[in-house]
């Protein structure tokens, strides 16, 4: 099979390219520039609303993933902006390139993320659940609502709404690990705040799974079915590396460390359930925190 994947140098682009390529796929990257002839690569520029839609032609599945880091610096208007424009023009760009097709492929898969349901509280949130209010859930609608011209053109469209995606080197994990390390981790806030987690590993399975799926559309949760508190979270963090977690950071200083982006990704509260995918039948490798933990940092 011939898989377009965009985004391919992040987190999940990386480990998804590689699986892929060790099934025997043919992968085509899009990425910034322009298509080298020979190249398994397609070109685009979507700030100037550029792409090679003739190398398109005979792709049989496309993961989308691009999309600016939202948990690299503050929030500043110019920040929120490059958030929203990187992946609303990206996306709206890639789906109209892909509805002009003579020979569409199958599936379009385009990432979200549960940032769609915005502050809940305690409320268990499916993919039926309504979006929240704030600033990344109308991100995450906008950005949804981009594939429109895909599924217009009848491509089966999928909107893979990302958890807090556990990787040792990267993400919030790769970020948690040397504080805690130090036995100097702690709880965020009151910690009473569900953080709805995957494992990488099943986050490349498990967008493998909705490729082969030929009945699955509309939005997917990647969560592990066992949502935890920040405070369950972080217990079982010092656990494992057998260090104190003593040292909590106040929801003020949270705040103002990292302003409006605190209360969006630290302190914001969301108990996803991966209804979709377990309806479907998908077998999580890592559906308890504390065997994930232990195998993704091997301790």
């Amino acid at each position: 099979m011939k898989i377009l994947v965009s985004g391919s140098h992040g987190l999940v682009g990386k480990a998804l390219v590689r699986s892929l390529t060790g099934d025997g796929h043919e992968v085509i990257r899009l990425v910034r520039g322009e298509h080298a002839l020979g190249s398994p690569e397609v070109g685009w520029q979507p700030q100037q609303g550029r792409i090679d839609v003739e190398h398109l032609e005979g792709i049989h599945a496309v993961v989308h993933l691009a999309g600016e880091n939202i948990a690299s610096g503050r929030w500043s208007a110019e920040k929120k902006k490059a958030i929203r424009e990187s992946r609303v023009k990206g996306t709206a760009l890639l789906s109209n390139a892909l509805a002009q097709l003579s020979r569409p492929p199958s599936v379009f898969l385009s990432a979200s993320a549960i940032g769609y349901y915005g502050d809940r509280g305690d409320e268990s949130l499916t993919e039926k659940s309504a979006p929240g209010k704030d600033f990344l859930s109308s991100v995450c609608v906008e950005w949804e609502a981009a594939t429109r011209p895909a599924v217009e053109k009848g491509i089966r469209t999928i909107y893979t709404r990302f958890g807090i995606i556990l990787d040792p080197n990267e993400g919030a994990l790769g970020k948690m690990l040397p504080p805690f390390r130090m036995g100097v981790g702690g709880r965020v806030g009151d910690g009473k705040q569900w953080m709805s987690w995957i494992a990488l590993d099943d986050v490349v399975n498990g967008l493998k799974f909705l490729i082969e799926d030929e009945l699955v559309q509309g939005p997917v949760n990647f969560v592990a079915p066992e949502p935890v508190r920040n405070t369950e979270f972080t217990a079982t963090l010092g656990r494992i590396l057998k260090r104190p977690t003593f040292f909590p950071i106040p929801a003020f200083g949270a705040r103002l460390a990292f302003g409006e982006m605190a209360d969006a990704l630290l302190l914001s509260s969301q108990k996803v359930e991966p209804s979709v995918l377990e309806d479907k039948g998908f077998m999580f490798t890592w559906p308890t925190l504390e065997p994930a933990l232990r195998h993704l940092i091997h301790e």
